[in-house]
């Protein structure tokens, strides 16, 4: 396996990485909704045009999930990340629609070395995606662990 190309020491507060795009299909909506969240606006169109939502919208939890592939791919595959204990928050800003463009950005909020696991550090990040109109859809803040490129006490 290669060397991550970011360890903990990469991740300074300000620090921005872009996440890819990501077209969002009529198609990937409705499978998504039919088995995770199956209400109205995120399996038919018309339902969709009904709501307050204003057509065929992804479920929030489906934004998160394209947003995680996007952060994956943009990012997070090429880091020495030992995973996250959670999430701090995650808002939907505004409708996610079928034929959108997503893209973003994670910025890092903060970093610090753990006491209580030794050569591992806690980045925080805010993310923010929005759409091809430069529309925010989703905004989240959480913290993820990586390892430290040269813990203290190991080859100098």
């Amino acid at each position: 396996m290669a060397e991550p190309d970011y360890h903990f020491e990469d991740f300074t507060p300000g620090r921005v990485f872009p996440l890819p795009e990501r077209q969002v299909s009529a198609e990937e909506i409705v499978e998504f909704a039919a088995e995770f969240d199956p209400q109205p606006m995120h399996l038919d169109e018309a339902a969709g045009k009904a709501s307050i939502l204003g057509g065929l919208s992804a479920s929030g939890w489906h934004t998160g999930s394209m947003f995680m592939r996007m952060m994956y791919d943009g990012w997070l595959s090429q880091s020495s990340s030992e995973g996250s204990p959670g999430i701090d928050f995650m808002e939907w800003k505004r409708p996610v629609l079928a034929g959108d463009t997503l893209s973003g950005r994670s910025t890092v909020v903060s970093a610090r070395e753990l006491r209580s696991r030794p050569g591992i550090g806690m980045v925080t990040f805010l993310h923010e995606v929005e759409n091809q109109r430069s529309e925010l859809v989703m905004k989240g803040e959480n913290p993820i662990m990586m390892r430290l490129r040269t813990p203290v006490g190991g080859p100098q």
